[in-house]
Protein backbone atom coordinates (compact mmCIF):
# COMPACT_ATOMS: atom_id res chain seq x y z
CA UNK A 1 0.00 0.00 0.00
CA UNK A 2 1.36 3.23 -1.21
CA UNK A 3 1.96 5.94 1.73
CA UNK A 4 -0.02 9.34 0.44
CA UNK A 5 2.16 12.00 0.45
CA UNK A 6 1.23 15.07 3.29
CA UNK A 7 0.40 17.89 0.96
CA UNK A 8 1.51 21.32 2.39
CA UNK A 9 -1.35 23.61 3.10
CA UNK A 10 -1.52 27.24 1.09
CA UNK A 11 -0.93 28.76 4.81
CA UNK A 12 2.03 27.38 5.13
CA UNK A 13 2.96 27.66 1.68
CA UNK A 14 2.65 31.67 1.62
CA UNK A 15 4.52 31.76 5.14
CA UNK A 16 6.84 29.60 3.19
CA UNK A 17 7.32 32.18 0.39
CA UNK A 18 7.33 35.17 2.54
CA UNK A 19 9.69 34.14 4.99
CA UNK A 20 12.22 33.71 1.86
CA UNK A 21 11.55 36.81 0.77
CA UNK A 22 12.12 38.20 4.07
CA UNK A 23 15.34 36.62 4.12
CA UNK A 24 16.70 38.28 0.86
CA UNK A 25 15.41 41.26 2.33
CA UNK A 26 17.18 40.82 5.61
CA UNK A 27 20.09 39.98 3.76
CA UNK A 28 20.10 43.55 2.40
CA UNK A 29 19.56 45.66 5.49
CA UNK A 30 20.68 43.54 8.39
CA UNK A 31 24.18 43.09 6.45
CA UNK A 32 24.28 46.85 6.30
CA UNK A 33 23.11 46.74 9.99
CA UNK A 34 26.28 44.48 10.48
CA UNK A 35 28.80 47.26 9.67
CA UNK A 36 26.38 50.80 10.23
CA UNK A 37 27.81 51.36 13.63
CA UNK A 38 31.04 51.14 12.19
CA UNK A 39 30.95 53.06 8.83
CA UNK A 40 28.74 55.84 10.67
CA UNK A 41 32.17 56.69 12.68
CA UNK A 42 34.78 56.19 9.50
CA UNK A 43 32.98 58.94 7.86
CA UNK A 44 32.78 61.01 11.08
CA UNK A 45 29.89 60.48 13.48
CA UNK A 46 30.27 60.03 17.17
CA UNK A 47 28.50 57.85 19.75
CA UNK A 48 26.24 60.27 20.30
CA UNK A 49 25.63 61.01 16.92
CA UNK A 50 24.97 56.99 16.67
CA UNK A 51 22.66 56.71 19.46
CA UNK A 52 20.28 59.71 18.48
CA UNK A 53 19.85 58.42 14.50
CA UNK A 54 19.50 55.05 15.59
CA UNK A 55 16.74 55.89 17.96
CA UNK A 56 15.16 58.46 15.52
CA UNK A 57 15.23 55.75 12.77
CA UNK A 58 13.64 53.44 15.01
CA UNK A 59 11.12 56.60 15.84
CA UNK A 60 10.55 57.24 12.33
CA UNK A 61 10.33 53.53 10.94
CA UNK A 62 8.00 52.73 14.91
CA UNK A 63 5.38 55.52 14.94
CA UNK A 64 4.77 56.05 11.51
CA UNK A 65 3.60 52.68 11.58
CA UNK A 66 0.65 53.78 13.24
CA UNK A 67 -0.31 55.79 10.12
CA UNK A 68 0.21 53.28 7.67
CA UNK A 69 -1.49 50.80 10.07
CA UNK A 70 -4.73 52.79 9.97
CA UNK A 71 -4.40 53.44 6.43
CA UNK A 72 -4.21 49.72 5.57
CA UNK A 73 -7.40 48.82 8.05
CA UNK A 74 -9.08 51.38 5.81
CA UNK A 75 -8.25 50.90 2.59
CA UNK A 76 -7.23 47.06 2.83
CA UNK A 77 -4.28 47.36 0.42
CA UNK A 78 -2.27 44.98 2.00
CA UNK A 79 -0.37 44.21 -1.23
CA UNK A 80 0.31 47.56 -2.26
CA UNK A 81 1.53 49.00 0.88
CA UNK A 82 3.78 46.12 1.38
CA UNK A 83 5.29 46.87 -2.11
CA UNK A 84 5.73 50.21 -1.74
CA UNK A 85 7.27 50.06 1.39
CA UNK A 86 9.57 47.15 0.22
CA UNK A 87 10.86 49.08 -2.56
CA UNK A 88 11.93 52.33 -0.75
CA UNK A 89 13.47 50.06 2.64
CA UNK A 90 15.63 47.91 0.45
CA UNK A 91 16.19 50.17 -2.31
CA UNK A 92 17.88 52.75 0.35
CA UNK A 93 20.44 50.74 1.66
CA UNK A 94 22.46 50.30 -1.77
CA UNK A 95 22.79 54.00 -1.93
CA UNK A 96 24.87 54.55 1.01
CA UNK A 97 27.87 53.25 -1.31
CA UNK A 98 28.07 56.79 -2.45
CA UNK A 99 28.30 58.67 0.34
CA UNK A 100 30.92 60.81 0.82
CA UNK A 101 34.12 60.40 3.14
CA UNK A 102 32.48 62.74 5.50
CA UNK A 103 28.78 62.61 4.54
CA UNK A 104 27.39 61.34 7.95
CA UNK A 105 24.61 63.24 7.54
CA UNK A 106 23.96 61.98 3.66
CA UNK A 107 24.13 58.51 5.30
CA UNK A 108 21.93 58.85 8.47
CA UNK A 109 19.49 60.39 6.01
CA UNK A 110 19.78 57.28 4.00
CA UNK A 111 19.02 55.36 6.63
CA UNK A 112 16.50 57.49 7.88
CA UNK A 113 14.83 56.50 4.66
CA UNK A 114 15.17 52.97 4.82
CA UNK A 115 13.46 53.15 8.19
CA UNK A 116 10.48 55.22 6.63
CA UNK A 117 9.96 52.23 4.07
CA UNK A 118 9.88 49.56 7.01
CA UNK A 119 7.12 52.08 8.16
CA UNK A 120 5.00 51.64 5.21
CA UNK A 121 5.29 48.17 4.83
CA UNK A 122 5.36 46.63 8.34
CA UNK A 123 1.60 47.00 9.21
CA UNK A 124 0.23 45.58 6.15
CA UNK A 125 3.21 42.49 5.64
CA UNK A 126 2.86 41.73 9.70
CA UNK A 127 -1.49 41.46 9.39
CA UNK A 128 -1.14 39.37 5.98
CA UNK A 129 1.42 37.28 8.14
CA UNK A 130 -1.26 37.07 10.84
CA UNK A 131 -4.46 35.92 8.20
CA UNK A 132 -1.93 32.79 7.55
CA UNK A 133 -0.74 32.43 10.54
CA UNK A 134 -3.99 32.36 12.66
CA UNK A 135 -4.62 29.30 10.67
CA UNK A 136 -1.62 27.50 11.32
CA UNK A 137 0.49 27.72 15.26
CA UNK A 138 0.40 31.44 15.80
CA UNK A 139 4.12 31.23 17.38
CA UNK A 140 5.47 28.61 15.25
CA UNK A 141 4.18 30.67 12.36
CA UNK A 142 6.33 33.89 12.92
CA UNK A 143 9.06 31.54 14.28
CA UNK A 144 9.57 29.89 10.99
CA UNK A 145 9.14 33.62 10.05
CA UNK A 146 11.84 34.93 11.76
CA UNK A 147 13.88 31.73 11.43
CA UNK A 148 14.31 32.86 7.63
CA UNK A 149 14.54 36.32 8.54
CA UNK A 150 17.79 35.52 10.17
CA UNK A 151 19.04 33.12 7.76
CA UNK A 152 19.41 36.27 5.51
CA UNK A 153 20.37 38.22 8.63
CA UNK A 154 23.00 35.90 8.81
CA UNK A 155 24.11 35.41 5.01
CA UNK A 156 24.36 39.34 4.51
CA UNK A 157 27.21 40.01 7.21
CA UNK A 158 28.56 36.55 6.09
CA UNK A 159 28.72 37.81 2.10
CA UNK A 160 30.19 40.98 3.59
CA UNK A 161 33.13 39.33 5.62
CA UNK A 162 33.94 37.35 2.58
CA UNK A 163 34.12 40.78 0.26
CA UNK A 164 36.15 42.50 3.34
CA UNK A 165 38.59 39.11 3.32
CA UNK A 166 39.63 39.60 0.11
CA UNK A 167 40.29 43.52 0.48
CA UNK A 168 38.55 45.08 -2.37
CA UNK A 169 39.00 48.74 -2.25
CA UNK A 170 42.29 51.24 -1.64
CA UNK A 171 41.61 51.55 2.25
CA UNK A 172 38.24 50.61 4.62
CA UNK A 173 36.08 53.48 3.21
CA UNK A 174 36.32 52.37 -0.19
CA UNK A 175 35.54 48.70 1.19
CA UNK A 176 32.73 49.11 3.21
CA UNK A 177 31.50 51.55 0.00
CA UNK A 178 31.72 48.24 -1.86
CA UNK A 179 30.14 46.57 0.43
CA UNK A 180 27.02 48.60 0.33
CA UNK A 181 26.83 48.29 -3.99
CA UNK A 182 26.86 44.44 -3.62
CA UNK A 183 23.91 44.81 -1.02
CA UNK A 184 22.28 45.68 -4.23
CA UNK A 185 22.29 42.13 -5.51
CA UNK A 186 19.67 40.38 -2.53
CA UNK A 187 17.93 43.58 -2.70
CA UNK A 188 17.35 43.45 -6.84
CA UNK A 189 16.06 39.59 -5.52
CA UNK A 190 14.27 40.58 -2.80
CA UNK A 191 11.76 42.79 -5.40
CA UNK A 192 11.45 39.65 -7.79
CA UNK A 193 10.54 37.48 -5.19
CA UNK A 194 7.78 39.59 -3.40
CA UNK A 195 5.95 40.11 -6.66
CA UNK A 196 5.92 36.31 -7.53
CA UNK A 197 3.98 35.49 -4.04
CA UNK A 198 1.98 38.40 -4.83
CA UNK A 199 0.84 36.65 -8.22
CA UNK A 200 0.43 33.14 -6.83
CA UNK A 201 -1.57 34.71 -3.13
CA UNK A 202 -3.52 37.96 -4.77
CA UNK A 203 -5.94 37.74 -1.48
CA UNK A 204 -4.02 36.76 1.38
CA UNK A 205 -6.92 38.28 3.42
CA UNK A 206 -9.27 35.49 2.60
CA UNK A 207 -6.79 32.90 4.59
CA UNK A 208 -8.71 34.03 8.05
CA UNK A 209 -12.45 33.65 7.75
CA UNK A 210 -14.30 37.16 8.74
CA UNK A 211 -15.70 37.38 12.28
CA UNK A 212 -19.05 36.50 13.25
CA UNK A 213 -19.61 40.05 14.46
CA UNK A 214 -18.01 43.36 14.27
CA UNK A 215 -17.34 45.04 17.21
CA UNK A 216 -15.67 48.67 16.96
CA UNK A 217 -11.51 48.35 18.06
CA UNK A 218 -11.35 49.04 21.81
CA UNK A 219 -7.88 48.86 23.35
CA UNK A 220 -8.57 45.94 25.92
CA UNK A 221 -6.43 46.22 28.57
CA UNK A 222 -4.73 43.12 28.43
CA UNK A 223 -3.53 44.80 25.26
CA UNK A 224 -2.30 48.07 27.17
CA UNK A 225 -0.53 46.12 29.55
CA UNK A 226 1.22 44.28 27.05
CA UNK A 227 1.92 47.97 25.27
CA UNK A 228 3.51 48.90 28.56
CA UNK A 229 5.61 46.07 29.01
CA UNK A 230 7.14 46.29 25.61
CA UNK A 231 8.00 50.18 25.15
CA UNK A 232 10.08 49.98 28.07
CA UNK A 233 11.63 46.42 27.11
CA UNK A 234 12.30 48.88 24.07
CA UNK A 235 13.91 51.38 25.90
CA UNK A 236 16.37 49.25 27.15
CA UNK A 237 17.30 46.76 24.74
CA UNK A 238 20.22 48.82 22.79
CA UNK A 239 20.48 48.86 19.52
CA UNK A 240 23.41 46.89 17.84
CA UNK A 241 24.72 49.91 16.06
CA UNK A 242 25.87 51.01 19.62
CA UNK A 243 27.10 47.52 20.52
CA UNK A 244 29.32 47.09 16.81
CA UNK A 245 30.63 51.07 17.54
CA UNK A 246 31.88 49.50 21.01
CA UNK A 247 33.49 46.55 19.69
CA UNK A 248 35.31 48.83 17.03
CA UNK A 249 36.80 51.28 19.70
CA UNK A 250 37.44 48.84 22.52
CA UNK A 251 38.96 45.07 20.00
CA UNK A 252 39.67 46.47 16.93
CA UNK A 253 43.32 47.50 16.47
CA UNK A 254 44.49 45.76 19.07
CA UNK A 255 46.00 42.14 19.81
CA UNK A 256 42.26 40.97 19.77
CA UNK A 257 41.19 38.63 17.12
CA UNK A 258 38.62 40.90 16.10
CA UNK A 259 39.21 43.48 12.83
CA UNK A 260 36.91 45.43 10.62
CA UNK A 261 37.28 42.83 8.13
CA UNK A 262 35.78 39.57 10.35
CA UNK A 263 33.49 42.29 12.19
CA UNK A 264 30.27 41.42 10.58
CA UNK A 265 31.03 37.64 11.78
CA UNK A 266 29.90 38.60 15.31
CA UNK A 267 26.42 40.11 13.74
CA UNK A 268 26.21 36.93 12.26
CA UNK A 269 26.87 34.59 15.19
CA UNK A 270 23.69 36.63 16.70
CA UNK A 271 21.22 36.19 13.89
CA UNK A 272 22.11 32.34 13.69
CA UNK A 273 21.27 32.71 17.88
CA UNK A 274 18.34 34.92 17.00
CA UNK A 275 17.12 32.33 14.30
CA UNK A 276 17.23 29.40 17.21
CA UNK A 277 15.55 31.57 19.63
CA UNK A 278 12.47 32.60 17.62
CA UNK A 279 11.86 29.11 16.52
CA UNK A 280 12.07 28.19 20.20
CA UNK A 281 10.19 30.81 21.85
CA UNK A 282 7.62 30.60 19.09
CA UNK A 283 7.24 26.90 20.07
CA UNK A 284 6.74 28.18 23.80
CA UNK A 285 4.58 30.70 22.92
CA UNK A 286 2.09 28.11 21.44
CA UNK A 287 2.26 26.31 24.50
CA UNK A 288 2.83 29.03 27.16
CA UNK A 289 1.86 31.96 26.02
CA UNK A 290 3.48 35.58 26.87
CA UNK A 291 4.87 33.35 29.85
CA UNK A 292 7.58 32.22 27.39
CA UNK A 293 8.71 36.25 26.82
CA UNK A 294 9.33 36.49 30.46
CA UNK A 295 11.93 33.42 29.78
CA UNK A 296 13.24 35.19 27.15
CA UNK A 297 13.35 38.49 28.90
CA UNK A 298 15.14 37.11 31.68
CA UNK A 299 17.89 35.21 29.68
CA UNK A 300 18.58 38.18 27.47
CA UNK A 301 18.09 41.00 30.15
CA UNK A 302 21.31 41.38 31.14
CA UNK A 303 23.43 41.05 28.22
CA UNK A 304 25.11 44.89 28.55
CA UNK A 305 26.92 43.35 31.58
CA UNK A 306 28.90 41.38 29.37
CA UNK A 307 29.19 43.39 26.47
CA UNK A 308 30.27 46.58 28.00
CA UNK A 309 31.32 45.71 31.32
CA UNK A 310 34.31 43.78 30.40
CA UNK A 311 37.17 43.76 28.07
CA UNK A 312 37.58 39.88 27.60
CA UNK A 313 36.19 38.63 23.97
CA UNK A 314 34.61 35.61 26.11
CA UNK A 315 32.44 37.49 28.04
CA UNK A 316 31.12 39.59 24.63
CA UNK A 317 30.33 36.58 23.21
CA UNK A 318 28.17 35.73 25.53
CA UNK A 319 26.61 38.88 25.62
CA UNK A 320 26.20 39.12 22.11
CA UNK A 321 24.48 35.64 22.54
CA UNK A 322 22.25 36.90 24.82
CA UNK A 323 21.35 39.97 22.69
CA UNK A 324 20.54 37.58 19.88
CA UNK A 325 18.34 35.74 22.30
CA UNK A 326 16.36 39.02 22.83
CA UNK A 327 15.95 40.09 19.25
CA UNK A 328 14.57 36.04 18.35
CA UNK A 329 12.17 36.56 21.05
CA UNK A 330 10.98 40.38 20.21
CA UNK A 331 10.63 39.13 16.79
CA UNK A 332 8.42 36.08 16.89
CA UNK A 333 6.72 36.28 20.19
CA UNK A 334 5.76 40.27 20.24
CA UNK A 335 4.57 39.68 17.09
CA UNK A 336 2.06 36.49 17.91
CA UNK A 337 0.89 38.12 21.03
CA UNK A 338 -0.67 41.11 18.76
CA UNK A 339 -2.49 38.39 16.47
CA UNK A 340 -3.94 36.63 19.76
CA UNK A 341 -5.33 40.08 20.72
CA UNK A 342 -6.33 42.20 18.58
CA UNK A 343 -9.44 40.96 16.30
CA UNK A 344 -9.02 40.43 12.48
CA UNK A 345 -10.43 43.46 10.88
CA UNK A 346 -8.55 46.26 12.86
CA UNK A 347 -5.69 44.29 13.37
CA UNK A 348 -2.90 46.65 10.91
CA UNK A 349 -4.25 49.69 13.72
CA UNK A 350 -3.27 47.17 16.29
CA UNK A 351 0.11 46.59 15.05
CA UNK A 352 0.36 49.85 14.15
CA UNK A 353 -0.42 50.88 17.61
CA UNK A 354 2.45 48.36 19.04
CA UNK A 355 5.06 49.35 16.51
CA UNK A 356 4.51 53.37 17.18
CA UNK A 357 4.74 52.91 21.09
CA UNK A 358 7.95 50.76 20.73
CA UNK A 359 9.67 52.76 18.07
CA UNK A 360 8.83 55.40 20.50
CA UNK A 361 10.54 54.71 23.56
CA UNK A 362 13.01 52.74 20.92
CA UNK A 363 14.55 56.74 20.47
CA UNK A 364 14.29 57.52 23.90
CA UNK A 365 16.04 54.53 24.91
CA UNK A 366 18.74 54.65 22.32
CA UNK A 367 18.98 58.34 22.86
CA UNK A 368 19.57 58.41 26.09
CA UNK A 369 21.32 55.17 26.05
CA UNK A 370 23.84 56.51 23.27
CA UNK A 371 24.71 59.95 25.99
CA UNK A 372 25.04 57.67 28.51
CA UNK A 373 27.71 55.82 27.11
CA UNK A 374 30.13 58.63 26.12
CA UNK A 375 29.02 59.89 29.93
CA UNK A 376 29.32 56.64 32.12
CA UNK A 377 29.19 52.96 30.72
CA UNK A 378 27.92 51.72 33.96
CA UNK A 379 25.09 54.06 34.25
CA UNK A 380 24.00 52.74 30.63
CA UNK A 381 24.61 48.90 32.07
CA UNK A 382 21.92 49.42 34.76
CA UNK A 383 19.19 51.54 32.74
CA UNK A 384 19.34 48.61 30.01
CA UNK A 385 19.22 46.04 31.82
CA UNK A 386 17.00 47.22 35.02
CA UNK A 387 14.60 48.08 32.11
CA UNK A 388 14.16 45.00 30.76
CA UNK A 389 13.43 43.10 34.13
CA UNK A 390 10.97 46.32 34.94
CA UNK A 391 8.77 45.13 31.89
CA UNK A 392 8.28 41.45 32.95
CA UNK A 393 5.68 42.45 35.66
CA UNK A 394 3.28 44.15 32.48
CA UNK A 395 3.50 40.52 30.29
CA UNK A 396 2.71 38.67 33.21
CA UNK A 397 -0.14 41.05 34.42
CA UNK A 398 -1.22 40.89 30.38
CA UNK A 399 -1.28 37.31 30.03
CA UNK A 400 -3.62 37.27 33.02
CA UNK A 401 -6.04 39.36 31.94
CA UNK A 402 -6.06 37.69 28.83
CA UNK A 403 -6.34 34.37 30.12
CA UNK A 404 -9.39 35.72 32.60
CA UNK A 405 -10.97 37.45 29.98
CA UNK A 406 -11.08 33.55 27.43
CA UNK A 407 -12.20 31.42 30.58
CA UNK A 408 -15.37 34.45 31.02
CA UNK A 409 -16.17 33.56 27.62
CA UNK A 410 -16.57 30.08 27.53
Amino acid sequence: MEKTKKKISPTLLFLILFGIVSLFSDMTHEGAASIQGAYLTLVGASATAIGFISGLGELVGYSLRYVFGKITDKTKKYWPMTIIGYLIDILAVPLLAFVGRNGWIFACALLLIQRMGKAIKKPAKDTIMSFAASQEQVGRSFGIQEMLDQIGAFLGPLLLYLVMLFKFGNDDFEMYSICFLILSVPSLITIVLLFLTKKKFPNPDQFEPEPKEYVPFKMKKSFIFYIIGISIFAFGFIDYSLVAMHITRTYVGGNSFITLENLPLIYSMAMVIDAFAAIIFGKLYDKFGIISLVIASLLSASFAVFIFAFNSLPLLMIGVAMWGIGMGAQESILKAVVTDLVPKYCRATGYGIFECSFGIFWFLGSTILGILYDTSITAMIIVSTSSQLIAIPFYIISYRRNKLISEQKK
